[in-house]
């Protein structure tokens, strides 16, 4: 009895101690199976973290992409508008290497003589460093690629303004003719093909200066000698391109002349003085709207005009665009500014449809040289007094009567506010010497 006593105890504590350890094996792998079920929810938070952050870096590129890009697409817009300027007032044919390749050789060969067109290429060189100041700095930073992508773009601003002056003055163009001259057939504002020496209109505005399109009395001298009525010679000999009536960049057009008429014992008389070469300028570089006024004296009307709008829209009742001569910042008529308008109009009263440097027999890049030259190249002083005068002239009919920038030293110091600083002055002096 003893011995089953003693064993039974030993047999229950061995089952109580195989049961204890049971529930310990069981609570150590609760948690085990536990990590087992929750592995795939947490590999599945694991990648979606990692795909979020990744979207966040893909953001932070894109935004990166589209902000240089933005900061691209602004400075292409910049550069475009800015060459906009370029055929307007600098050089209507040569581009911007060519003048800078003239100035650099200029150092290079200090010693050396120029030609016309050279000196004409550097003239173009300051022109366009006063118009762009910022152009060479700009391109000394750049690098080789940049730089010429940006001449690139300079370029296409260029040629687009020039296309847009052009589509401008070919509807105004048959707007003035069709008003002032009354030709038998209208201009069409839409159609070129009218146009031309077909055209009488047109074909009286573009004759040369020293023929007359509507004189019946004076004749020309053809190659056999014989004579003809210049009436019938000027309408047939320049259609059929004869010889003596063969229109070239040679002869001044009728429609650069006052009243459209030229005296032959005085060339210079009323040269660059017509309406329509007035209208052309105004409709490119101040506006269309001001193209209808030419007739006063330069008083300014419509700069006046502009002025009060401009004030209005300062107030916030209207707004104003601003002209082209605002945009480039230019107070004063220019000598290649003309020259430009001048070739622009002969093309809009062409029949010619594209534009192109060459026209038959006319050869428009030497035709805006001779215009320039004209200007910048007068052969004595009493030829550059006369050009002056016509500038003021031509500054008085586009931008008014306003030139206090042209006042002389001399004369500010006559003007009563120098004048009685300086009368001050001198009391004050005679004062202290008196005491």
């Amino acid at each position: 009895m003893s011995r089953a006593e003693s064993t039974t105890p030993d047999t229950e504590n061995q089952q109580d101690d195989s049961g204890n350890v049971g529930d310990m094996q069981n609570k150590h792998w609760e948690p085990f199976a536990t990590n087992l079920c929750d592995q795939p929810s947490a590999q599945a938070a694991s990648v979606q973290a990692r795909q979020r952050r990744r979207i966040a870096q893909l953001e932070e590129k894109l935004e990166a992409l589209e902000s240089g890009r933005a900061v691209k697409e602004k400075q292409a817009n910049y550069y475009t508008s800015q060459g906009r300027a370029i055929r307007r007032v600098v050089v209507l044919f040569d581009n911007v290497e060519d003048l800078v390749a003239e100035n650099d050789r200029r150092y290079e060969d200090e010693n050396e003589d120029h030609t016309i067109d050279q000196d004409r290429l550097q003239a173009g060189y300051v022109t366009l460093s006063t118009t762009l100041p910022w152009l060479f700095r700009k391109g000394a930073e750049m690098e080789y690629d940049e730089y010429t992508h940006m001449l690139k773009l300079l370029r296409q601003g260029a040629d687009s303004a020039r296309g847009d002056d052009t589509s401008k003055l070919k509807a105004l163009v048959a707007e003035w003719v069709n008003r002032d001259l009354k030709p038998e057939f209208p201009l069409d504002s839409d159609d070129k093909h009218t146009r031309g020496f077909s055209n009488d209109a047109c074909g009286r505005l573009l004759c040369p200066a020293e023929l007359d399109w509507n004189n019946p009395a004076q004749v020309v001298l053809l190659r056999f000698r014989e004579k003809c009525s210049l009436f019938t010679r000027v309408r047939t000999g320049i259609r059929d391109r004869s010889e003596g009536c063969i229109v070239t960049d040679l002869s001044f057009p009728a429609y650069l002349y006052d009243n459209y008429t030229a005296n032959p014992d005085d060339l210079e008389e009323g040269l660059f003085k017509s309406k329509i070469l007035l209208q052309g300028y105004k409709a490119v570089f101040t506006s269309p709207s001001s193209a209808k006024d030419v007739e006063g004296d330069g008083d300014g009307a419509d700069v006046i005009q502009n002025n009060r709008r401009a004030k209005k829209s300062f107030n916030g009742v209207s707004k104003v665009k601003k002209h082209v001569a605002q945009i480039i910042n230019m107070r004063k008529v220019t000598p290649r500014s003309i020259a430009y308008i001048a070739c622009l109009l002969r093309f809009s009263l062409s029949s010619v449809t594209s534009w192109r440097s060459i026209d038959g027999d006319f050869d428009y890049a030497q035709f805006w040289c001779t215009i320039v030259d004209f200007f910048e190249r007068p052969p004595g002083r009493g030829a550059r007094r006369r050009v002056d005068k016509l500038l003021e002239w031509w500054n008085r009919k586009i931008f008014g009567r306003s030139q206090r920038n042209d006042i002389s030293d001399a004369a500010k110091a006559s003007l009563s506010v120098n004048a009685l600083a300086k009368q001050r002055a001198q009391r004050d002096d005679a004062a202290f010497d008196s005491a």
